[in-house]
């Protein structure tokens, strides 16, 4: 024991030394060739690995907290990092799993990964009952090092926020705590498995046999080390493989959207990174929903103002556009409704000039740029927007991009299959 807390101090006094040093770098160049300050940015976040990585990705889904510059480029923020080798995996393993031979509960382990990532990487494995599996093992350090980089940016924030006070990111500190609950949560791989045991106890409730979702072996699995039902199938991203599958992609993508925005209003949480890496045809033809360590957490209210803010939109009822937005954020202010009506009507109106289907029909690029202006709107009218706004318009662009591969000339949204609302009976048997 005090071998490791010595060594993971000695770690931590490391990461100090290298985050200086990447610092230093980063000033050397911003004195040299001049880049922008958002670009800059991004480029020392992924030089400096795991914690900011996260934390640009962070930045790139808040556009209610930072300047629309740093929003748009931290969207390139990229999470996928270099593999370990199998040793230092192994390590991870035989730690977590102290006392027991590994062999013992592993028939074999693949040693090359399926995935690596900046958190944890994935590799198959055959459990020695014979059930197929996958191991989602955190990298080694990455506690510690999410630790020290986190006090850090704590630290740094107070000394900004002292320094200049009126500093363009307000309530940094607050921000900082904000930045420390959510990536404490995705480093704790527990907490991932009761996400994934919700959303299965949602889809048992409602008898939805469309999709799945993996089942969890918790004897195998611990804060570091999740084990989990292996599935097969295809990337929805492949038109021609789904074909190969299903006579009908645009099926399979509306039962996908309907599975999703059932667990809006069922689940504790919604699966709030549904990429093309994370949604799948199965070889059965089921939708396979995985990887649930980034999720997000909305009121059922707060969706059903959504929509209701969508239909007003679609109808151009501006006052009743202004209404729900105020039922969407958070105020502490009376807000003049018809004064924020207005302001709707001049940033909507040119876009619904031509068609009302023009907004949900233009390109992922357009509707994030909408939706960061709809967020300033708000915010001139003392609304705040909650994360999990921005969370929920990101997997709303992540469905945008499926629609252009599996139904590219299907209005889905008109689509009498799809159903945004649900009926909110199995709530208070999965929430309680």
């Amino acid at each position: 024991m005090k071998k490791n807390i010595l060594f993971d101090g000695l770690r931590s006094v490391a990461r100090i030394g290298e985050t200086a040093v990447v610092a230093a770098k980063a000033g050397i160049k911003y004195a040299t060739e001049k880049p922008s300050n958002a670009k800059l940015m991004r480029e020392t976040f992924e030089s400096l690995g795991s914690t900011y990585i996260k934390l640009g990705q962070f930045i790139a889904s808040t556009p209610s907290l930072f300047p629309r510059e740093y929003v748009e480029e931290f969207q390139g923020c990229l999470d996928q990092t270099p593999t370990l080798p199998f040793s230092y995996i192994q390590q991870v393993l035989n730690e977590e799993f102290a006392g027991k031979d590994l062999s013992s509960i592993f028939k074999s382990i693949d040693e090359t990964p399926l995935a690596s990532a900046s958190i944890a990487q994935v590799h198959a494995a055959v459990l020695t009952t014979g059930e197929n599996v996958v191991l989602k093992v955190q990298k080694p350090g990455v506690e510690t090092i999410l630790y020290t980089d986190l006090n850090v940016l704590h630290w740094a924030t107070k000394i900004l926020e002292k320094a200049v006070p009126k500093v363009k990111f307000a309530s940094l500190s607050e921000i900082a705590e904000e930045i420390k609950t959510r990536m404490v949560r995705e480093v704790d791989f527990i907490e991932e498995a009761q996400n994934l045991e919700d959303f299965r106890s949602y889809l048992q409730i409602t008898q939805n046999q469309q999709a799945m979702a993996p089942r969890v072996y918790h004897q195998f699995s611990t804060r570091r080390v999740l084990t989990m039902q292996r599935l097969y199938g295809v990337s929805l991203t492949d038109l021609d493989v789904v074909k190969q599958y299903v006579k009908d992609p645009t099926q399979v993508l509306i039962t996908a959207m309907n599975t999703w925005f059932g667990s809006l209003m069922m689940c504790k949480s919604f699966h709030a990174d549904l990429h093309a890496g994370n949604l799948m045809l199965l070889e059965d033809g089921r939708v396979g929903f995985i990887d649930f360590g980034i999720v997000g957490q909305l009121k059922p209210e707060v969706w059903q103002a959504c929509m209701r803010f969508m239909d007003a939109l679609q109808a151009t009822d501006y006052d009743l556009m202004a209404e729900n937005m105020l039922q969407m954020g958070m105020t502490k202010t009376s807000i003049d409704t018809k004064v924020l009506a207005e302001d709707l009507r001049r940033l909507f109106g040119g876009v619904l000039l031509a068609d009302p289907q023009e907004l949900l029909q233009s390109n992922p690029a357009d509707l994030n740029a909408v939706m960061m202006d709809m967020v300033a709107v708000g915010e001139r009218h003392g609304i705040r927007f909650p994360r999990d706004f921005a969370l929920l318009f990101k997997q709303m662009l992540y469905f945008d991009r499926f629609m252009r591969v599996l139904a590219p000339f299907t209005d889905i949204y008109a689509d009498q299959r799809l159903k945004m609302l649900q009926d909110q009976a199995p709530i208070s048997l999965l929430k309680h």
